[in-house]
């Protein structure tokens, strides 16, 4: 029995082709694009993680929003709790001077009185 060795079956043409193909597809760099290997290769972010990322940056503009109305917060409340001990201090103090205004129209009355009374008796002497 003879055996037949058969060689590749492919054509000069095909080889060629073939050459041309592979260093079709590796990138070369030419002096009207700059671009180095690395920026060439560069993986684009996908529709997802563009989204994702707007997410996390809003997330965190959110996030430091609250934080500043949280802090304003507290502030308004010190605030408030200030004002109600001024609103306090007022008030004792105007219930403490109206005690001394009532306690000063007594004291007129009674001082009015006495004068009306001598003033009496000053009348009664003179006319006896």
């Amino acid at each position: 029995m003879k055996r037949l060795a058969v060689g590749p079956m492919t054509t000069p043409e095909y080889n060629e082709w073939w050459v041309r193909r592979i260093n079709d597809n590796t990138p070369k760099s030419s002096q009207g694009n700059s671009q180095s290997v690395e920026e060439h290769l560069r993986v684009v972010p996908s529709e997802l993680e563009i989204k994702r990322q707007d997410f996390e940056r809003r997330n965190v503009d959110l996030e430091k929003n609250i934080e500043q109305m949280e802090e304003e917060k507290m502030n308004l409340r010190l605030d408030m709790d200030v004002q109600k001990l001024e609103t306090d201090k007022l008030r004792k103090g105007k219930n403490k001077d109206e005690e001394e205004l009532d306690s000063l129209k007594i004291d007129y009355k009674k001082v009015t009185f006495v004068n009306e009374n001598c003033r009496v008796g000053e009348n009664f002497r003179t006319v006896a």
